[in-house]
C-alpha cells in the first residue's frame, strides 16, 4: 500500500496526505450511499404505503447528503486553514451572486422549521392554489386546483414555486390547524314563491349534510387552540334571508372540508331541485322584466 502511495505521489505529485483524505471521502460516499440503499430496500419491504415511502426517500435524501458534507468537511477543513482569506473573499462574492438560491435555501429551512405547510396541505401561495406534493432545497411544487377549472378541483397542472416565494406572498392553509371550510350557496326564488316553507326545507337540508361534521369541528378547534388564536361561536349550519332585485335570496352557510366543496354543493343542489320540484309554492327566480298597465298586470 505504501508502495502504491509513493508512486502515485510520484506519477501525480499529490502528497500521502491528500491521497489519504480522497481514499476517506470516497469510503463516506460509499458507506452514506449503500446505508440509503438498505434503509430504503428494508422501507419497501415493510410497507406498500406510498405516503410513508416518499417520507423516507425525502428524509434520506436530505440527512444523508447534510451528514456526508459534515464528515467530508471535517476530513478537509484542515487542509483549507491557510486560504481562509481567500474564501472568504469568494463566499461575500457568491452570496451577492447567488441570492435568490440562497433565500431559496432560507425559505426550506423556514418551511422545515416553522411549518407554514406540510407535504398533503391544501394552500394558496399568491394567485396559485394547490396541494402541496414535494418540498425540495429550492422550490415546493403543488399540484394545481381552481383556475379554470371550478369548485376547487385539479386541473392536472404541476407548479413549481421558489421556496424564497414564503417571505414575499401570504400562505393560506386549507388543512393546518383547522380541517374545515365554511361554504355558501345562494338560492334564489321568487317574491311570489312561499319563503318560510323554502328556508325550512333548506335547513333540514343542510342539518342533514352537516349533522356528523359540527362535532368532530369541535374537536379540531380545541386541538387547533393549543397553537391558533381560533374561536367559533357556532358550527352549525344556517340559512340567512335576503331581498334582491330579482327574488328572496336564501344563502345556506355550512362546514365541509375543502378537497369536498364541490361533492357537497353537487349533494345539496340535488336534493333542493328533487324537494323543490314537488312543491308548486316555490319556484325559482331569474332576470325577468315586467310590464304593468294601471289596474292590470302584464
Amino acid at each position: 500500500m505504501n508502495q502504491l502511495s509513493e508512486f502515485i505521489n510520484k506519477t501525480t505529485e499529490i502528497s500521502i496526505q491528500t491521497q489519504n483524505e480522497i481514499l476517506i471521502t470516497i469510503i463516506i460516499i460509499l458507506t452514506l450511499s449503500i446505508f440509503r440503499f438498505l434503509v430504503l430496500r428494508l422501507v419497501w419491504r415493510k410497507t406498500k404505503d406510498v405516503k410513508i415511502r416518499y417520507q423516507w426517500n425525502r428524509s434520506l435524501s436530505f440527512i444523508i447528503p447534510f451528514t456526508g458534507i459534515i464528515l467530508i468537511g471535517a476530513v478537509w477543513v484542515p487542509a483549507f486553514e491557510q486560504f481562509g482569506t481567500f474564501l472568504g473573499i469568494i463566499t461575500a462574492g457568491l452570496a451577492i451572486a447567488l441570492k435568490d438560491p440562497i433565500a431559496n435555501l432560507a425559505g426550506w429551512l423556514f418551511i422545515l422549521i416553522r411549518k407554514p405547510f406540510v407535504i398533503g396541505d391544501r394552500v394558496q401561495v399568491g394567485i396559485h392554489t394547490g396541494d402541496i406534493i414535494d418540498i425540495r432545497l429550492f422550490q415546493f411544487t403543488m399540484l394545481e386546483i381552481g383556475n379554470w377549472v371550478e369548485a376547487d378541483q385539479s386541473t392536472g397542472r404541476i407548479i413549481h414555486i421558489p421556496n424564497g416565494k414564503v417571505f414575499l406572498e401570504p400562505q393560506a392553509n386549507y388543512s393546518t390547524g383547522f380541517e374545515y371550510i365554511w361554504n355558501e350557496l345562494k338560492v334564489l326564488i321568487t317574491f311570489e314563491s312561499d319563503w318560510t316553507k323554502a328556508k325550512t326545507i333548506l335547513e333540514e337540508i343542510v342539518y342533514k349534510y352537516n349533522k356528523d361534521i359540527g362535532h368532530k369541528a369541535q374537536k379540531e378547534i380545541l386541538e387547533a387552540s393549543k397553537n391558533y388564536l381560533i374561536y367559533y361561536k357556532h358550527l352549525t349550519p344556517i340559512v340567512y334571508t335576503a331581498v334582491k332585485e330579482n327574488g328572496v335570496q336564501l344563502t345556506l352557510r355550512y362546514l365541509c372540508n375543502p378537497r369536498m366543496r364541490r361533492g357537497s354543493e353537487n349533494e345539496i343542489w340535488e336534493n333542493i331541485l328533487t324537494q323543490f320540484g314537488t312543491i308548486k309554492e316555490i319556484d325559482f327566480a331569474y332576470p325577468t322584466t315586467r310590464f304593468y298597465k294601471q289596474n292590470e298586470r302584464v
